[in-house]
């Protein structure tokens, strides 16, 4: 078994003084020392190799494992395992060859300045992360705590929660936590009142009253473009209920329409692709998707069942929702699923319909028809308006 080779080190904003011996200790040992521009250039003079992170990042990994069995010593911000490169590396390196020694993170001094209950607050990223995912955690009374991507950040934060009708929120802008620049700005997101100030910043985020959009399966149809090819809400409850998502699992949306199960399955905080030919309706995806606060949604254009050839990531569900006109895609689709893994779908015509039915018969699942009734105006009355009904299958693969 290899020894530890490879120490993590997090810094705060006061640099080197911050540090515990321990630390110091491992870091004055490296034969390597990694980090970016802003740590190497806190160290004085010594006999170690330094090595700053590439562009892209990732361009970095492979020089830094050659080293495997050296003393090598990475620098990081704050926490190395909150949204840190000590994630990342501890998916390429055992734990028994590292040693991780973290400082107080961003979120930590964050929470401390302000008073607020860490383990009450939701903690997000905007640092090379799509800022429109963080509406999905836009709710009466959250706390968020933000790591900005840089100066511009919270002036953009404010003008998103403006535009999602979140205009009381109050923002309170933590600069250069921990070292000697620490600075603090407070606003409103309907007035906010700063010019940019520095990169390196922490936002908080005070949310109030404003629009909800619930986490549950079932959003309003008004809330996503269509061009008819919808699930509609009352369906859509019933599908998402019935393919059972959980945080991480991937699920393949084929036929996707709008894109409205795959975007309710992310908002469970599961990950997803959403597969369909047409053009003008992936446009209508990605819309749905950045406004429904799941941008990192991936979009695939191809004609079923041919598109799933080479698909990834593999399944834990899959929903077929559009391309049901023979059982090859149902066998395509159940063959991709692990033991375990539940197949969707749903038919409003009789010949997919047929198809459901004797796949069914075969292998066994669960089928419902469902029958709604919207009550709507006629003249001056109102009556029950009745939506197509749709057959739906559900089966789990042993």
């Amino acid at each position: 078994m290899t020894p530890p080779w490879l120490a993590v080190i997090g810094l705060g904003d006061d640099g080197l003084n911050g540090l515990a011996p321990a630390a110091r200790a491992l870091l004055d040992s490296a034969e390597l020392i990694v980090g970016g521009s802003r740590h190497l250039a806190l160290l004085p003079e010594s006999g170690a190799d330094r090595m700053p992170w590439a562009s892209p990042f990732a361009d970095s990994l492979p020089r830094l494992l050659e080293r495997r069995g050296r003393r090598v010593c990475v620098l990081a911000s704050g926490d190395p395992q909150w949204f840190g490169v000590g994630a990342t590396l501890a998916r390429l390196v055992p734990p028994g060859e590292m040693t991780i020694l973290p400082h107080p993170g961003a979120f930590s001094l964050a929470a401390a300045r302000l008073g607020w209950a860490l383990q009450d607050c939701r903690c997000l990223t905007a640092h090379g992360r799509p800022l429109l995912a963080l509406p999905l955690y836009f709710h009466p009374g959250a706390r968020l705590l933000v790591l900005s991507e840089n100066r511009h950040t919270p002036a953009l934060l404010a003008a998103l929660l403006r535009e999602r009708g979140w205009g009381s929120a109050r923002l309170t802008v933590l600069e250069h936590l921990g070292g000697a620049a620490e600075r603090r700005l407070e606003g409103s997101a309907e007035a906010w009142p700063h010019a940019p100030g520095a990169d390196l910043n922490t936002i908080a985020v005070a949310l109030e009253r404003g629009p909800v959009q619930p986490l549950v399966p079932g959003l309003p149809d008004a809330l996503f473009r269509h061009d008819g090819q919808l699930t509609k809400r009352e369906t859509r409850a019933v599908t998402l209920a019935a393919l059972a998502p959980w945080p991480g699992a991937v699920l393949w949306d084929l036929g996707a329409g709008c894109g409205s199960i795959a975007i309710e399955w992310m908002r469970a905080g599961g990950r997803a692709v959403a597969v369909e030919r047409d053009a003008a309706r992936r446009a209508l995806i990605a819309h749905n998707a950045a406004a429904l606060g799941v941008p990192e949604l991936e979009i695939v254009a191809g004609t079923l069942p041919r598109a799933l050839d080479g698909l990834t990531p593999a399944p834990d569900a899959v929903f077929i929702g559009g391309g049901l006109t023979s059982d090859d895609l149902l066998r395509r689709a159940w063959a991709s699923l692990p033991p375990g893994g539940r197949l969707a779908a749903n038919s409003v015509t009789a010949e997919s319909e047929a198809l459901l039915l004797a796949w069914q018969a075969r292998h066994g699942g669960e089928m419902i028809r469902l029958a709604v009734s919207r009550l709507e105006a006629v003249g001056r009355f109102h009556g029950w308006q009745p939506l197509r009904p749709v057959t739906h299958y559900v089966g789990q693969k042993p």
